[in-house]
């Protein structure tokens, strides 16, 4: 399946865009592994056992994941752009100026996306999330107005 049979999952995970995986992590949504169906749940608790028994002598610290999206930064808030170490004035030219927090401007603010913190939408519309998944585990697509 994969090229490189010693680092299947790097090729995995660089294969494409997937969701919850970044350059440096590959987030689970706990409420989603929790409500995957039981075999799958088995075979996940078995591997984080292994994995966390090799590296429980790490100095691991405490991770804070914030949900977050790309945003472009002209379509920020105050707040938002503080959040993202940015702020915005009107030069004597009556034109918006994007700042970074040292003061230096940005070029092309237009062209510039974020990461910005958002409200986490899966704990609430995916509390569930196996209740349409059959016995093989590949889930349904629901068709509009289908029930």
């Amino acid at each position: 399946m994969y090229n490189d049979p010693r680092k299947p999952l790097r090729e995995y995970l660089e294969s494409s865009r997937k969701p919850g995986v970044s350059m440096h992590y590959a987030v689970l949504p706990r409420s989603l592994a929790e409500g995957m169906p039981i075999p799958w749940q088995q075979q996940m608790a078995q591997l984080m056992h292994e994995f966390h028994q090799v590296y429980a002598h790490l100095d691991w610290p405490e991770y804070r994941v914030v949900p977050s999206r790309r945003e472009r930064l002209v379509d920020l808030d105050e707040d938002q752009l503080a959040e993202v170490g940015c702020f915005v004035e009107i030069d004597v030219d009556g034109e918006m100026v994007y700042r970074e927090r040292n003061g230096k401007r940005i070029e092309d603010p237009e062209s510039q996306t974020v990461l910005v913190s958002c409200l986490d939408p899966i704990p609430s519309q995916h509390e569930n999330a196996n209740q349409d998944t059959p016995p093989r585990g590949i889930p349904m697509r629901q068709s509009p107005g289908w029930s």
